[in-house]
């Protein structure tokens, strides 16, 4: 029974054209994401899911697996459920866990993922893990940030792209969705035939869907400091951040251990 990561991608952005191939340091940023995500030995494949020509050949040339899937998903996870299929129909080994890991995350560390699959691994009732990490409250009001409320169990309550909660003080701190997104290969199929939600579409957020079906959506903390990009402005500021990066040195390690 094996852990896969997947990674959903398309070059249609409405926010930002183009943002899988946008590089940082002379990198795609597709390319950042799977190169960090292959450092994790829990995975034991990793999948890049798209419905553009030009992404396959990039997969192709850095000797990642490419899942060709329709041009009309609207959300990364209903993307990540049909290449999950098309990965099944073509190997003899069931998938027990899939990783939704977005190609917006170029500052992934591979422990993120220890931290996400961490519940699936020793609590059974548990069908699907989001991340989350503290919010900057400069980042309060940008809707490309996803805020996210817990119960005290650490279940999703709601998450939003306006602030949540509307009151903050010192003592409460205002959490963010990071999308490295674990599902249990039969919860990801039951999500993926359920109908989309109000909720899911009003806010476009995919982990809106398990919640108005009744479905608990189970929150970790990662320790890492990442940021996701939305927008150009977005990819400069990850740029800068990464210009010490520790894990970037690996990656032709990487090119040649899948070569």
């Amino acid at each position: 029974m094996r852990t896969i990561g997947v990674i959903p991608a398309r070059m249609g952005s409405s926010r930002f054209p183009g943002k899988p191939l946008a590089t940082i340091h002379g990198i795609p940023m597709l390319g950042h994401v799977f190169f960090r995500s292959r450092m994790n030995p829990l995975l034991d494949a990793v999948y890049i899911a798209t419905c553009d020509a030009e992404i396959c050949r990039y997969a192709a040339g850095i000797g990642a697996d490419c899942i060709l899937t329709s041009p009309e998903h609207e959300r990364a996870s209903d993307r990540t459920a049909q290449a999950v299929s098309i990965i099944e129909s073509r190997s003899s080994s069931p998938v027990a866990v899939v990783v939704m890991i977005q190609g917006d995350e170029p500052m992934l560390h591979p422990a993120m993922l220890d931290e996400a699959l961490a519940p699936l691994r020793h609590e059974p009732d548990v069908q699907v893990v989001n991340l989350m990490a503290p919010l900057a409250a400069e980042c309060a009001a940008d809707p490309n940030e996803i805020k996210v409320v817990v119960d005290r169990r650490g279940d999703a309550l709601y998450l939003s792209r306006r602030p949540l909660p509307w009151r903050t003080d010192a003592t409460l701190e205002t959490m963010k969705q990071v999308c490295v997104i674990p599902f249990r290969r039969r919860f990801l199929a039951r999500f993926a035939a359920l109908e989309p939600t109000p909720l899911e579409c009003a806010e476009s957020i995919d982990m809106l869907r398990a919640l108005e079906h009744g479905y608990p959506v189970r929150m970790v903390r990662t320790a890492h400091v990442t940021f996701s990009v939305d927008t150009p402005d977005d990819l400069t500021r990850v740029a800068g951040l990464m210009r010490d990066d520790l894990l970037m040195p690996r990656y032709e390690e990487m090119r040649s251990w899948h070569a």
